[in-house]
């Protein structure tokens, strides 16, 4: 299918009502992830958030990495949520309990599980739009890497060994929620040896008030499932080892293992550019290196898409689900990225003849266990395009990595910036105004390619006067506004 490119007055648009989403989501220091179904900050939201901000406001981008950082435990992992305030959100601090983990982070409640790291692809991501930009951006910028380069690679150690302590190359998880692709049926056959027990507290799920049709979300049996594993990691007092010892749930994840290989070698070529401490520059390609074999191995030879690896039961998880593309991440096998490149591109994924937008969905049309409505298990996730995209780009595929953003560029034209798209019809799903959405419409905006840097201005001032009705322009990004915006403890 071919794709119209936007026109210069859809770009300005796209551009001005993005930064205004962004804005309205602003708590000073960092970015909730929508206005209502999720109002607080989650991890890999963050990353995706902090690089499509950094293409307005570099410092900006950078509190919001330092925020994360705020909620980082002393294991290093960094966790899925941070809490900033009373909400109708559910599962909530009450629920997590993290107080009974010795590791949890003084002055500021998250929850007990972490997401995938995304978190150095946004950095360098940044140092880019600052260096582009110079002067003060780019001091800011660089200091702030050589600042906290031990602290993403606590994180990465933290995965690296706490989360893969066989060695097998895997990034272990212990909830699906840790996958950031939740209810993929990834987890359908590792679920359903998850049983929760009569002792379970008994919950009131309050995410469905926030969508007009349930379906869209997960079933209530698979919910009671995803609350036994919280009560498993409270009972095992978030210890990463006492859990594997007792949890129902232990799953080598492909795609957070290949996301933890790019992020790894990001690092270390930040560090080399910066003169970070040669050791652990040399840690962080040995992890690149262990992940990057353990996603390549995982591939199947007659689909071309890497596999899940259940760890109780010791077999691969064959689901055509997009994390399969793993390798494109991760990179280290040229004749496989162009093979895979071919299969994402082709009929069974982004070509398929029923998709209204060539874009990447979660699950094949071709496979049986799509569902177009529901949540990870079809539909087309715009920050799942832009990995594609980026993952293309860093492989030297520039065309297709372009063809997948001008596409997601045109799926993103009408600026509700949804949380997810039905790919049949393009109908928006889930929450409006999510901000990873936003963001990584201004990140395909600035159009960063090799050889060819143009950046979209974004400013109000900068831009025509024309916005969808009701809707003003973006006014950009405050200044910080100090410490009483952090996350804060609830009372």
């Amino acid at each position: 299918m071919s794709v119209v490119q936007p026109t210069p007055n859809d770009i300005a648009l796209m551009a001005g009502r993005a930064g205004y989403v962004l804005k309205g989501n602003d708590r000073g220091r960092f970015t909730v992830a929508s206005p209502t179904l999720y109002p607080h900050m989650w991890s890999w939201d963050a990353g995706f958030v902090a690089l499509g901000i950094a293409t307005v406001s570099v410092p900006r981008a950078l509190d919001e990495l330092r925020t994360l950082l705020t909620g980082q435990w002393s294991t290093g992992m960094i966790p899925h949520i941070l809490f900033h305030s009373p909400s109708d959100y559910f599962p909530d601090p009450d629920r997590w309990r993290t107080q009974v983990a010795a590791a949890r982070p003084a002055g500021v409640l998250t929850s007990g599980i972490t997401q995938p790291p995304i978190h150095v692809v946004a950095l360098s991501r940044i140092l880019h739009d600052a260096r582009r930009k110079g002067g003060a951006d780019l001091e800011l910028a660089e200091a702030f890497v050589v600042e906290t380069f031990p602290r993403w690679l606590a994180w990465h150690r933290y995965l690296a060994t706490a989360r893969d302590p066989y060695s097998h190359g895997l990034v272990e998880i212990h909830h699906g929620w840790e996958s950031g692709m939740d209810d993929s049926p990834r987890w359908d056959a590792p679920y359903s040896h998850v049983h929760p027990g009569p002792e379970m507290p008994p919950f009131v799920r309050r995410d469905l008030a926030h969508v007009a049709d349930p379906s869209q979300r997960p079933s209530d049996a698979e919910y009671a499932r995803y609350l036994w594993l919280v009560e498993q990691k409270v009972r095992a007092r978030y210890d990463d080892a006492a859990y594997r010892a007792t949890g129902d749930f232990v799953v080598g994840d492909v795609l957070v293992s290949a996301l933890l290989a790019a992020a790894s070698d990001l690092l270390a070529d930040l560090g080399s550019e910066l003169g970070v401490d040669p050791a652990g520059i040399e840690e962080s390609r040995a992890i690149a290196r262990r992940f990057r074999t353990g996603v390549l191995r995982s591939v199947n030879p007659d689909t071309g898409l890497a596999r899940d690896l259940d760890l109780r039961t010791g077999g691969y998880l064959d689901v055509d689900s997009a994390a399969g593309f793993a390798p494109l991440i991760c990179g280290g096998d040229d004749a496989l990225i162009k093979a895979q490149r071919d299969l994402l591109l082709g009929p069974r994924w982004c070509g398929h003849s029923r998709l209204r937008w060539p874009v990447v969905p979660s699950v094949s049309p071709a496979s049986p266990h799509f569902r177009e409505r529901t949540y990870w298990r079809g539909p087309q996730w715009p920050v799942l395009n832009w990995l594609m995209a980026w993952a293309l780009n860093r492989s030297g595929e520039q065309e297709a990595a372009n063809s997948l953003r001008l596409a997601g560029l045109a799926q993103l034209v009408d600026c509700d910036f949804a949380e997810y798209y039905e790919p049949i019809t393009g109908e928006q799903l889930g929450s409006k105004d999510q901000s990873w959405t936003a963001a990584i419409a201004l990140d395909f905006l600035a159009a960063r390619r090799p050889g060819r840097r143009r950046h979209v201005r974004l400013l109000t001032s900068e831009l025509p006067r024309v916005t969808p009705a009701g809707r003003p322009p973006t006014q950009g990004f405050a200044a910080p506004r100090g410490p009483q915006n952090r996350p804060q403890p609830r009372s």
